[in-house]
């Protein structure tokens, strides 16, 4: 009973540890600074936007032109006031840099 219980706790803090040290998809800082301007555009410059600096790495997308391309898809999440954005980025990787490829904001409510 012992040897469990000290095994439940040693993969209950690995499996807490593991998130912090997750690396970053190649294009989150770009798609930050992006969904700010995004979400700045999309309501007429309002100066209460709060953008969420999580990144989080959706499944890619092949490329319509060229299917042998992927192109990364990432979701940000954007707020101003009390109403929920969220903005998908799509940015083809390359060589270290990021060029974006398409993007969509979608207000998050209950109509």
């Amino acid at each position: 009973m012992k040897h469990t219980s000290s095994t439940f706790i040693a993969c209950a803090l690995l499996a807490l540890a593991g998130p912090s040290y997750a690396k970053p998809p190649e294009c989150a800082a770009p798609a930050i600074e992006q969904a700010r301007k995004l979400l700045s555009f999309h309501s007429d410059g309002d100066d209460r936007i709060e953008i969420d600096k999580a990144v989080k790495e959706l499944p890619s997308l092949k490329n319509p032109a060229n299917e042998q391309q992927r192109f990364q898809v990432l979701e940000v999440w954007g707020y101003i006031y009390k109403a929920r954005y969220r903005m998908r980025l799509i940015y083809a990787p390359m060589g270290g840099s990021c060029t974006l490829m398409g993007q969509e904001v979608l207000e998050y409510a209950k109509l």
